[in-house]
């Protein structure tokens, strides 16, 4: 009982800890293809927007190489078609050689593209979606007007700016700028789940804005369905290995079940023969030494009853072949416990052994069993014979208590030592025994159970005392029955 309740207990541990294992892998590799995708995404929009931008420099340094000629108006100035081939420039002016922007923010920047001989930042209003860079081409210098959110190459974006769980941001100092919502856990995500976050600056010096690109993955991403089919795979295994070592089990119980009913028909057949050799030897022996007397008789009387000598001569002869035929009949089925080798024992172990066995029947008829069998209870027995007698008395009490209510079905074991006695007690809450049975409880054949041998009790007694031992029965207050095995715990002297 105890091997078969291990056994469950591991295969269900090792379901459980097969199932976390495998939802765990099934989850990071889900995880780990969800920030690849993420992190592939965001790259490309670092990469389009920072073509972007550069595109800006480079418009900006084509125009202070290509000065207007002298007397030509702003406003019929070349660039101002700029608007229409690049829509995210929504206007660019020309300073007039030795004229100043007048606002301060433009003529800084003109200042630091003098000194850098670059396009520089005056001013970014990303709350607005804007901003101005400013490139000094002495004598005169350009300045263009930017649509931050116009700039963006959305033919070629990655990702579906309404569905996308993707939340991407332009940052400069304080300010930000929304280019894609993304979901609701993006831009604000909890403590639950797993954050993904892409954070570069653009590729031109002259607009130092930041790309900050954010995911957020809930339990609900996790891949749910993947991981209920592994857990399903994994406890249909866990239930056909169960099952498998069930029918294992069951199959060994029932072949050591079959190998202890050999023994006891063995020792039955044992029992039988021994006191049917003794009963028929006296008999028998007696006419033996009647038709011998006969014969002598005979042989003293006139020699005219030679037939009736001769009769007596074949009966004699008869009588003694018949036992002659008893006597290896008995040689041939002698006990075997008589030859066993006997040994120390742990009771213990050996109630494991009949328990197991009978565990079958126990749980058919819903019996409680409890058991004080300490360690080190050790007993000098031989090993068959002591299972044998314990499997008897187990069973007997199994089927005492079949005839009392299944809530009142209790069986209980203990086992002590007392001496150099080691002793096992079976207490059953069965219906008990009448005074008048316990006195002939271990006579041969007889049975307080209808369709009983009353064989089994009679057959454990001899054993016990084959080994040494004894074996009592006797009635336990409030009702049921409790049986004693007694052995000894080191070897006898004959």
């Amino acid at each position: 009982m105890r091997h078969t309740w291990w056994s469950w207990h591991a295969w269900v541990a090792g379901g459980l800890a097969l199932s976390l294992v495998g939802a765990v892998v099934l989850a990071r590799l889900e995880l780990n293809v969800l920030r690849e995708a993420f992190e592939t995404d965001a790259r490309i929009v670092h990469r389009l927007l920072s073509q972007r931008v550069l595109q800006h420099d480079a418009v900006l340094a084509t125009l202070a190489l290509l000065q207007p000629a002298s007397g030509t108006t702003p406003d019929a100035a070349p660039e101002q078609r700029l608007p229409a081939l690049y829509p995210q420039m929504l206007s660019v002016k020309r300073l007039a050689p030795g004229a100043t922007w007048g606002e301060p923010a433009l003529d800084q920047a003109h200042a630091r593209s003098s000194a850098s001989h670059r396009p520089e930042l005056a001013n970014a209003e990303l709350a607005q979606g804007r901003y101005r860079l400013v490139m000094a081409a002495p004598p005169s210098g350009h300045t263009l007007l930017i649509d931050a959110k116009a700039m963006v190459p959305w033919d070629d974006w990655p990702m579906d700016v309404a569905t996308s769980p993707v939340a991407v941001w332009l940052v400069h100092a304080e300010q930000r700028l929304v280019l894609q919502p993304g979901s609701p856990a993006a831009a604000t995500p909890s403590e639950h789940g797993w954050t993904y976050v892409f954070h570069k600056r653009l590729a031109a010096d002259s607009q130092p804005f930041d790309v900050v690109a954010q995911r957020h993955v809930g339990w609900a991403e996790l891949p749910w369905p993947g991981i209920l089919a592994w857990l399903v795979l994994v406890w249909a295994a866990v239930l056909g290995a169960v099952q498998v070592q069930r029918q294992r089990a069951g199959r060994q119980r029932a072949e050591a079940l079959l190998r202890l009913d050999q023994v006891a028909r063995l020792n039955t057949l044992g029992e039988l023969a021994a006191g049917m050799a003794h009963e028929l030897n006296q008999p028998l022996t007696a006419v033996l030494a009647n038709t011998q007397a006969a014969r002598r008789l005979l042989a003293e009387d006139p020699p005219e009853l030679e037939v009736a000598r001769n009769a007596m001569h074949q009966a004699a002869e008869q009588a003694r072949r018949a036992a002659d035929v008893l006597g290896r009949l008995r040689r041939s089925i002698e006990r075997p416990d008589q030859q066993r080798t006997t040994k120390a024992i742990d009771l213990g172990a050996a109630i494991d052994r009949a328990l197991y066995l009978l565990e079958p029947e126990s749980t058919r008829r819903q019996v409680v069993i409890t058991r004080d069998t300490p360690l080190g209870v050790t007993a000098w027995a031989d090993p068959v014979a002591l299972d044998q007698i314990i499997h008897n008395l187990l069973m007997n009490a199994l089927q005492a208590l079949e005839r009392v209510p299944t809530s009142e079905r209790t069986l209980r074991l203990v086992t002590t030592l007392h001496g150099g006695e080691a002793s096992l007690q079976v207490i059953d809450s069965g219906p008990g025994i009448a005074p008048d049975d316990l006195a002939r409880l271990f006579e041969p054949f007889f049975s307080t159970r209808e369709g009983g041998l009353g064989l089994g009790l009679s057959l454990s007694e001899s054993l016990a005392h084959g080994m040494g031992g004894r074996l009592a029965a006797a009635a336990h207050a409030p009702r049921g029955a409790a049986f004693t095995l007694v052995l000894p715990t080191g070897p006898q002297t004959a």
